[in-house]
């Protein structure tokens, strides 16, 4: 059996629980992603794109005939849309870090853009949730979609900069914990766990980030943030 099989097959038994090694393995690749995207580092993208092509095999268990046969249909096209965003951003730090020492500079998206983000939210939330019911999601199925839309406009808010993308992904992963722990992805779940608070720490730490660098910029007064 090569590594690919035995990882594609592999599982965890815990009392009558199972978990397969690759949803453990495809989260700790995004954790890796999150460690890089808080240290401002290109290599944060293709790390985290292995995660996704791991968990999207995951949550859509019964279309691959896992132990779980659930489909979340919103966590697996979220992989997807994670790969696709995921390129947008690695392309855009890696031409950041030609002309600087780090990937990205971090800054506040704005009172626009977090209008745009906040309707974004919730009216993708809406849009999708009998899109995602009609073809079998699991329910609740406005939380798979929540999931979804944060996701993206979070991962697409890193790309970008912003700060602010931190506090989405807080957002995801209250709604994502309970989901998840219903589902039987126990595994995951957990990981939303530690994802949560280390979200706060990375939005504590962009932001400290962001006043030295406007502090240091020659030529430029302190600024206070937009509210």
């Amino acid at each position: 059996m090569n590594p690919i099989e035995w990882l594609f097959d592999a599982q965890l038994v815990i009392g009558d629980q199972v978990i397969l090694w690759r949803e453990i393995v495809g989260n700790l690749f995004g954790l890796a992603s999150a460690l890089g995207g808080l240290r401002r580092k290109v290599w944060a993208w293709p790390v985290g794109i292995i995660g996704n092509v791991l968990l999207f095999t995951v949550f859509l268990g019964a279309v691959f005939d896992t132990p779980n046969p659930v489909n979340l249909l919103g966590q697996a096209s979220r992989q997807v849309m994670f790969i696709i965003v995921s390129i947008y951003g690695w392309v855009r730090w890696s031409r950041h870090s030609q002309v600087s020492e780090n990937a990205v500079d971090p800054r506040w998206a704005g009172n626009r853009a977090r209008i745009l983000l906040g309707v974004a939210l919730i009216g993708g939330t809406l849009l999708l949730t009998p899109i995602f019911r009609a073809l079998g999601s699991f329910e609740p199925v406005w939380a798979d979609a929540w999931i979804f839309m944060g996701s993206l406009l979070a991962t697409y808010g890193m790309a970008k900069g912003w700060t602010e993308f931190w506090l989405i992904w807080v957002a995801v992963d209250v709604v994502g914990v309970p989901l998840l722990v219903s589902a039987g992805y126990y595994a995951s779940a957990l990981l939303y766990v530690f994802y949560g608070a280390f979200t706060i720490f990375g939005f504590i730490t962009w932001m400290r980030v962001q006043r030295v660098t406007r502090l240091t910029e020659p030529g430029r007064a302190p600024s206070i943030p937009p509210r």
